[in-house]
């Protein structure tokens, strides 16, 4: 069968596809197909598909589908900074600058030629959870934790388990740190397998059956990897996400690969709550914090990112997408120069299925996909912001994929990114990450995970992916 509108016109044709003589079938029939616009043409070398076929995830899902985060009332924690080191902790890979392509060639490596040397966290500050949360509960306002998935086609891979017993669990776990050496799989077996709202219970649990701290004994009996993978999993999401931004920021040096992977892909809310509890939490203001750790057009894009005031109307104005796409064209390849304000503005404040239209808009004008005219445009760090938010409008999974990819491509593996994204996408669209990561690179995202990990960490990650 055809596919209208497959590939939108004014595309340049990508070599070798659609095989000759097969036009008509081509992408195959069937319930997938990528979106408009995707992949992008003219970006360099496309990882061959299997049987030549592109399948994709059914594009990007409303922004209002993602299970957005609650909110982060407390106040401050007292003692001041919090016990986390400094430094690398919870990072992209260092070098480079930024995202290349969408996605970028297999030979091109991510990031840094070696493994990401990352220090564990310290604890929560204060040793404990966010103090926010009383009795140690999730708010209510986590949506798709106890309720019904969205039904824009986001999934997560862990699931609220049923029957489930705080007690219990708690038992459980304190079992398998008792007396000499650690049952690891025990407590892989509890972790991986409940959502975050029940791990808060079990922390809660474990506290009132044992007056000790939950978090504590596990850091006592875990280390490396593990350890990090482990906190990660018991930090509520919107406190592990402004936990992320602090920490890229912290010590010498900024970790600005964190700052766009986060605040370029999260929702109003998401981006909203996670300001006001770095606030709460941390007791500093996160727009300060960015423009005293950055600089420049990069500056000013992250700022607009961080007010949370994107457009988030569904319905797309096919006539502003032209307008937009002729304003994009004329700030860059119209013109000697780059009329950058024009790109922040667009990008930053349109919707993303209107984004959408505009960038099918723009290169059925220009000839040239926007991804492309971004790379000849810009570079270092407002390059792979502005390329972030282009690739989550076109689907937003894929963008995930890449940088799993990037992780663990070439020597050594980058384990905050692959920590950070596993388990902060783990409840909201995992399933679609995996099934993109399979179609763009001919491998499954736990075949690759089992290749760059070892010991309980590979199987907490694995466990945690759904292999």
């Amino acid at each position: 069968m055809s596919y209208p509108g497959y590939p939108p016109t004014g595309y340049p044709p990508f070599p070798g596809y659609p095989p000759a003589g097969q036009e008509s079938s081509f992408p195959p029939s069937g319930q997938y197909a990528y979106p408009s616009g995707f992949p992008p043409m003219g970006g360099g070398a496309y990882p061959p598909a299997p049987s030549g076929a592109y399948l994709g995830a059914g594009g990007y899902p409303a922004p209002g589908g993602y299970p957005a985060p609650g909110g982060c009332p407390g106040a401050p924690q007292p003692g001041g900074a919090p016990a986390y080191p400094g430094g690398q902790g919870f990072g992209a890979p260092s070098g480079g600058s930024g995202f290349s392509g969408y996605p970028q060639p297999p030979a091109q490596t991510y990031g840094g030629s070696g493994p990401a040397q990352a220090p564990i966290p310290g604890g929560f500050p204060g040793g404990q959870m966010p103090s926010q949360y009383p009795g140690g509960q999730m708010p209510s306002q986590y949506p798709g934790r106890q309720t019904p998935y969205p039904s824009q086609g986001t999934q997560g891979t862990i699931r609220p388990a049923a029957n489930f017993d705080a007690m219990r669990d708690a038992e459980i776990l304190r079992k398998a740190m008792k007396g000499f050496g650690t049952d690891e799989q025990a407590i892989v077996d509890v972790v991986a397998n409940r959502s975050n709202d029940q791990r808060q219970k079990i922390k809660a649990a474990f506290k009132t059956m044992y007056g000790k701290d939950l978090i504590k004994d596990l850091k006592s009996e875990l280390s490396g990897n593990m350890e990090e993978l482990i906190l990660a999993l018991f930090m509520p999401p919107t406190y592990y996400d402004a936990w992320s931004l602090w920490n890229a920021m912290q010590g010498a040096g900024t970790q600005e690969r964190v700052l766009i992977e986060i605040l370029c892909t999260r929702t109003n809310q998401e981006i909203r709550e996670i300001v006001r509890c770095y606030q709460s939490e941390f007791g500093r203001d996160l727009e300060k914090d960015i423009r005293s750790d950055t600089s420049g057009h990069f500056e000013r894009l992250l700022v607009s990112m961080c007010q949370g005031n994107r457009d988030e109307n569904q319905s797309v104005n096919h006539q502003m997408a032209q307008e937009d796409a002729q304003r994009l064209y004329q700030a860059g390849e119209g013109r000697l120069g780059t009329d950058e304000s024009c790109f922040n503005m667009i990008l930053a404040t349109r919707s993303f299925p209107q984004l959408k239209a505009t960038i099918e808009a723009y290169s059925r004008m220009a000839n040239r996909d926007l991804l492309s005219s971004i790379s000849r445009e810009f570079s270092g760090y407002i390059e792979s912001g502005l390329k972030t938010i282009v690739q989550c409008a076109l689907n937003r999974p894929a963008f995930f994929a890449e940088r799993l990819y990037y992780s663990m491509k070439g020597a050594g593996t980058d384990d905050s990114t692959l920590v950070r994204i596993v388990v902060s996408r783990s409840e909201i669209d995992l399933v679609q990450i995996k099934q993109l990561f399979t179609h763009m690179y001919q491998k499954t995202l736990g075949t690759v995970i089992a290749s760059d990990t070892s010991g309980d960490y590979r199987r907490l990650l694995l466990a945690i992916v759904g292999q």
